[in-house]
């Protein structure tokens, strides 16, 4: 692994907090358990009672990036600008969620809680508002975490996952690209897709193999 923020989506979360000059890049201690499918409304929080947290540091195992920004002064932000020269991200655009500021606001967050999975990661950085993404564990169980507003989000290519705003209806994210945008959501199943494929192999895969080892 390299230093952040051009490491591996699979580095550990010590890797992801350096200096690199004058800056310094910092882990976004979000907080995450285990979701409860009960049957209500989605854009509530969703623990077990008694709630079963998830350590930050599971989410590195899966690939999940969450770094800590300065969101306020987002168009003059030195730490973004580094994270986007380093990562490759040469596309980028400002979208709001919320009911009158897009078409259509009920089906476009239906259709972002439908699982699905990207080709390329999906990164976000959110400038105002919150939400919760959910994503598919070891054992195919949803974790769900809390995004707010300051954090910078990517999943890896692969990652079976869903989105859903909070109650208060109102995300505000900067949409970041690397290459030729592209924001198809691929519905499960979609496991012969190559990007799947290796997600499977890199991270799954890996689990199950250091498990077996220490258990054998």
């Amino acid at each position: 692994c390299i230093s952040a923020p051009t490491a591996s989506p699979f580095c550990s979360s010590m890797e992801r907090h350096v200096k690199t000059s004058h800056l310094e890049y910092v882990v976004s201690k979000v907080e995450a358990w285990r979701y409860n499918p009960a049957d209500e409304d989605q854009r509530l929080p969703h623990k077990f009672e008694p709630n079963q947290p998830v350590p930050r540091e599971h989410l590195d195992e899966l690939g999940v990036l969450i770094w800590k920004l300065d969101a306020d002064n987002w168009e003059n932000n030195p730490m973004l600008e580094k994270i986007k020269k380093d990562r490759g991200y040469n596309y980028w655009d400002v979208v709001t969620l919320a009911p009158g500021m897009i078409d259509d606001y009920d089906a476009k967050v239906e259709y972002f809680f439908t699982e699905h999975l990207h080709a390329h990661e999906e990164i976000r950085f959110i400038l105002g508002g919150g939400g919760y993404w959910d994503i598919r564990d070891y054992d195919e169980t949803w974790i769900r975490f809390r995004i707010e507003k300051g954090d910078l989000i990517v999943l890896p290519p692969g990652m079976y996952h869903r989105f859903t705003s909070d109650t208060n209806d109102y995300v505000k994210a900067m949409r970041l690209f690397m290459g030729t945008p592209s924001w198809t959501q691929h519905m499960r199943p979609a496991d012969d897709m190559e990007a799947r494929k290796e997600y499977i192999e890199k991270v799954l895969q890996n689990r199950f193999v250091a498990h077996r080892a220490i258990t054998a």
